[in-house]
């Protein structure tokens, strides 16, 4: 198999290099070899890579320099799925996706299934939502999963912004009404090989891990763990304040409710789904290298 790993410096594209290579020939080409944002440039090097298969972990991820740099975001959130779904369709090649809980309206409570209501509130999720239904409406065999809070032991990211700050502040105010799920890397590399190699069916599933917090609650998570595992804090969790996100605004207005149903995708897997408190003990010892 000849896998095309679009991405590969991102958080999940990382990941993904470590895990795929099990699977097959990993093509990773980095940002010199292949230029994302060129339409002509992607076209080129698929017709003379021809691979099997595409993962795609490129995508604009700059939530609020979106809503200023809305060609950027098109291109590569909208522009190079469609195209990706093109080349599969045409090729027979099979397309893996990733999106975002930003495609969901964010009101409410319960949690969002994969036939649940989209109204993306932000750019960015109007541009993910749009790559999303290019490629449901082409005829390639595609899986897209839709994920939420991502971070990872590199890379820019909620957990390691948090611990920077501890090592700083006295004192933090942190937005508790938003509420999600937050989901490693590792964990999305993880489940994607696996359906890679257990054929999972064309469609969209949920991946994200089981539970809910706010980012205060997973802030005050990441402190009790470093401290746990030995980091010297200027911090405490007594110090961490919740505040709404009124109090905290932004360019791009973000959800309130990122809570995602994964239900579907264990049971097309056989699987269970971690709790995000255990996966986060895994990537920041990780990242502290315990």
């Amino acid at each position: 198999m000849k896998i095309l790993l679009l991405g590969k410096t991102g958080q999940v594209g990382f990941e993904l290099h470590r895990s795929l290579s099990s699977l097959g020939t990993v093509i990773a080409p980095g940002r010199a070899e292949l230029d994302l944002h060129k339409e002509h440039a992607v076209a080129n090097y698929l017709a003379y890579t021809k691979p099997s298969m595409i993962v795609n972990a490129a995508a604009w991820t700059a939530v609020d320099a979106a809503e200023g740099k809305k060609n950027e975001a098109e291109r590569l959130n909208t522009g190079l799925p469609a195209q990706l779904a093109q080349y599969a369709a045409a090729n027979s090649a099979r397309l893996f996706h990733y999106s975002s809980d930003y495609v969901y309206p964010g009101n409410g409570e319960m949690p969002w299934k994969e036939n649940s209501d989209t109204g993306p509130l932000s750019h960015y999720g109007k541009t993910k939502l749009k790559g999303d239904e290019a490629i449901e409406q082409s005829s390639a065999d595609y899986v897209i999963f839709r994920t939420s809070w991502v971070y990872s032991a590199r890379g820019s990211n909620f957990m390691k912004t948090m611990l920077r700050l501890a090592k700083s502040k006295s004192e933090l105010s942190i937005v508790a009404d938003q509420i999600g799920a937050p989901t490693p890397a590792r964990l999305i590399a993880q489940v994607t090989t696996l359906a890679i190699h257990r054929q999972l069916r064309k469609g969209l599933y949920h991946l994200v891990p089981k539970g809910e917090t706010s980012w205060y609650g997973f802030a005050q998570e990441i402190f009790l763990l470093a401290q746990k595992n030995g980091e010297q804090l200027t911090i405490s969790p007594d110090n961490v304040y919740p505040i709404p996100t009124s109090d905290y605004p932004t360019p791009a207005t973000r959800p309130l409710n990122s809570r995602m149903e994964a239900t579907k995708l264990e049971t097309a897997l056989s699987i269970q789904l971690p709790d995000w408190q255990s996966q986060l003990e895994l990537t920041l010892c990780e990242y502290l290298e315990k």
